[in-house]
Order: C-alpha cells, then structure tokens, then sequence
C-alpha cells in the first residue's frame, strides 16, 4: 500500500537515512524508538511537510514525493490535539468536510456518525477548551477518520494522557481500525503501546531503522543489543558461542547456557524475563537451561514481582505477586531456574 524507499532527509543536524519501509494495506504499523530518533521526522515526510532530499514515496503505486500534502489523502493526529479552538467539537471533525466541498446535509450525517462511533456525540457543540484530554483526542482522530483517507498518520497519540484514558483510548484505536481497515501508521516511544496495537512494528533509533517484524519478532528476537535493551528484554549478557549440533554453547562468567540460535564467537544472549520459570526445588523438565542461585534483590510492582536470581550472572525474573508470595521468596534464599534453548536468543 505504502512504500518508502532509501529516503533521505536532512534537518539541521539531525539526519534520517536510507528508510525502506513497506506497509501493507489495511494494516496497523507501529514505529518505535526514543525521542529524537527521528520518528515524528519520517512520519511528517510521509504527509508531504517536508519533502525528501533523496528517495520515494509511493502509496497505491503512485509516487507521491512531490505532493502537497492536500493531495496525498492522508490524515494526521498529533499528541497536542491542535483542534481548532474557534469551533466547536462538529465543526471541528467535519472540517475536511468543509475543505472538499460535501453538501450539508451529509456533512451533519456523517460528523453525527463519526462522533457517535467515538463515543462523543454528546460533545458536538462544546468547544475543545471545556474538553477533557481523552475527549479531545477522540474529537482529533474523529477529524481525521471523517474524511475516508487512505493513510492514518498517528504521532504520539497517546503521551499526552494519563494513564486510565491512554488505556481506554488505546482500546478505542483498536477498534476503530477493526472497523474502518484504514491504513494507520502510529509513531510511539511506549513498547506496551506497540505491542497492543500492531500487526508490524520498526524500530527507530538515530535516523535509521534498526529492525522491522511481527511484535513478537522484536520483542523475543531482537537483531542488536539497543533493541534488546529498549524493549526491555533485561536479560541481556555477553559471552563467546561455539556451535555443537542443532546448538549454541555460550559461556557467560563460566556459566554454559544453551540456545537454539545458531552463531558463533563473541556474542550477546537475550532471555526475556517471562520465559524463565523458578521454583524452591530442583525443575524436571526438558527445557535445556537449568541452573540454581540464590535471590539477590526483590522489586515490586503494581501487579508483579521482579526477582534478580544470583546463578553466576543475574537472571531477572517476572512473577505474579501471588506466585512470589506462594514460593515464600525472600532475599538470600536459594532457587532454582530454568529456561528453554529457544528462549534464549543471540545477537
């Protein structure tokens, strides 16, 4: 539906460099990274605010490089809103109504169908200044569905929230895209986000992009150590791999940890923190990994617990607090962990 290809674009001293992106029609792709990665940059050259210094951008097969962005038929919601403050909530979801001429009749019908699929219908003749942040951001994305673009452009949608209405909002994207099928592209910096809401996701860091894949390609296979760290993999060590068979021995602080991933030399070794299981006894299980440790720290948190077993090299592990408090855990005392080959993935 989408493709950028080696774009280019150079603002002051920030440079993005060589983008290859393709997303397919009908599909939630999220774009991932720190701020100044240079995500809010692409998703603005995409919508025509700046044109590329190199490369293209073709939707549906057209290169629209050039274009104005009037012309492109793509729709745009940044964080901070920017609804019209002169308008009130109708005025403001049926402008692009306005702009290209609908008669007005069917623009009080579909700004009514728009508002009530946002669930702010009651909120057409208030003026955005008596909103909530929830409910101006509804009003913002109901401008920009309003009008049937081909391509939803998404910054940072929901940073600007707490965290009950980022929820809630999060889930009326969702559905939203479940209904329309419009093309979206959502820029964020929250993983949790990401993982929610996309069938794709690409990681941004300095201007490139470092890794694209299903959310459960990045989060559990992650192709550099920056990616393994932003997306909070936690467990992250390095160490020297020898292949034996369908194997990899890596050595970690003379500790031998088996993986499935098949490299070799100097190495780093990714095992997120919810695939290793710990119990008070030693684990029968066929999974390759199996080690004892004593627990170093203990971190809780609103719904979960994070243990740091001490085995050699400090595993992280993710419980429910009823698990931990089942298991009687406490600092200094020994347990016992385990973890399958394929869990554990090398970079």
């Amino acid at each position: 539906m989408i493709k950028v290809k080696n774009l280019s674009k150079k603002l002051g001293d920030f440079t993005l460099e060589d983008i290859e992106l393709s997303v397919k029609e009908g599909e939630y792709f999220c774009i991932l990274g720190p701020t100044g990665s240079g995500k809010t940059i692409l998703l603005e050259t995409i919508a025509g605010i700046y044109n590329p210094d190199t490369g293209s951008i073709i939707i549906n097969g057209n290169d629209v490089s050039s274009l104005l962005p009037k012309d492109r038929n793509i729709s745009m919601v940044y964080q901070d809103f920017m609804l019209f403050p002169n308008m009130d909530v109708r005025k403001n979801i049926a402008f692009g109504l306005y702009y290209n001429g609908f008669d007005k009749s069917q623009i009080t019908e579909l700004a009514e169908e728009t508002a009530e699929m946002l669930g702010i219908r009651h909120l057409l003749d208030r003026h955005p200044s008596t909103l909530s942040g929830g409910e101006k951001q509804r009003s913002a994305v109901a401008r920009a569905i309003i009008t049937e673009p081909k391509l939803l452009l998404l910054d940072e949608p929901l940073s600007a929230l707490d965290t009950v209405t980022k929820v809630k909002l999060r889930q009326e994207l969702s559905r939203i895209h479940q209904l329309k099928k419009t093309t979206t592209i959502h820029v964020t910096h929250s993983f949790e986000e990401a993982f929610a809401l996309s069938d794709r996701i690409a990681v941004m860091h300095g201007g490139k992009i470092l890794q694209i894949g299903t959310p459960d390609e990045v989060f559990r296979k992650p192709n550099s150590t920056f990616v393994a760290d932003f997306v909070g993999v936690e467990n992250l060590f390095h160490g020297k791999a020898v292949i034996q068979g369908d194997l990899a021995e890596i050595s970690v602080n003379r500790l031998k940890v088996v993986s499935s991933t098949l490299k070799s030399g100097n190495v780093s070794l990714s095992i997120r923190p919810e695939d290793i299981l710990i119990s008070n006894d030693p684990i029968e299980s066929s999974a390759r990994n199996s080690f004892s440790g004593v627990v170093a720290e203990v971190s809780r948190m609103k719904s979960t617990v994070k243990v740091v077993i001490d085995a050699g090299i400090p595993f992280r592990v993710i419980l429910t607090k009823r698990d931990y408090d089942d298991m009687g855990l406490s600092i200094g005392k020994k347990v016992y962990l385990t973890f399958k080959a394929s869990a554990t993935h090398i970079i």
